[in-house]
């Protein structure tokens, strides 16, 4: 299988699972999220197991961001667990994930790609991302994070 690759600036998107760095994925979902405070190692790699994974890439090969995707591939996708490390905002590289992710060959024809945020509406939003327009046909079941 193909990887989904695309340079951004001097930065690489790439959705190869090989090149994902995983103590750094860990690290920054459970202790720098605001969603996933707390989650474990192992829960963290069965969700990357699961998922499309995207990683940013400096040129020197350091993963410096991520996404992931949730998906059935035919009709439905959650996009989550997106971020840039701080050291390296400001290059547009929040934008290029999603870009990357909304328009993967997997994904670009889907009916639905969901997505919770609370405090990154603008990023969103100028891919397509809007407030539900039905939010009382959505339902949750919440259980605490491990």
């Amino acid at each position: 299988m193909s990887h989904f690759e695309r340079p951004h600036r001097q930065y690489l998107i790439s959705n190869d699972p090989d090149r994902l760095d995983l103590d750094l994925l860990h690290r920054w979902i459970s202790e720098e999220s605001y969603w996933a405070r707390g989650r474990s190692r192992k829960t963290v790699v069965a969700a990357v197991q699961a998922s499309l994974n995207f990683g940013v890439y400096t040129e020197a090969g350091e993963m410096v961001g991520a996404a992931r995707v949730v998906t059935d591939s035919a009709t439905f996708a959650w996009l989550c667990d997106v971020f840039v490390l701080d050291e390296h905002h400001g290059h547009g590289l929040g934008k290029a994930l999603v870009a990357a992710a909304v328009e993967h060959p997997q994904l670009a024809d889907l009916q639905r790609i969901i997505l919770a945020t609370s405090d990154a509406h603008e990023l969103y939003a100028p891919y397509g991302f809007e407030l539900m327009a039905h939010p009382e046909r959505w339902m949750e079941r919440n259980r605490p994070v491990s």
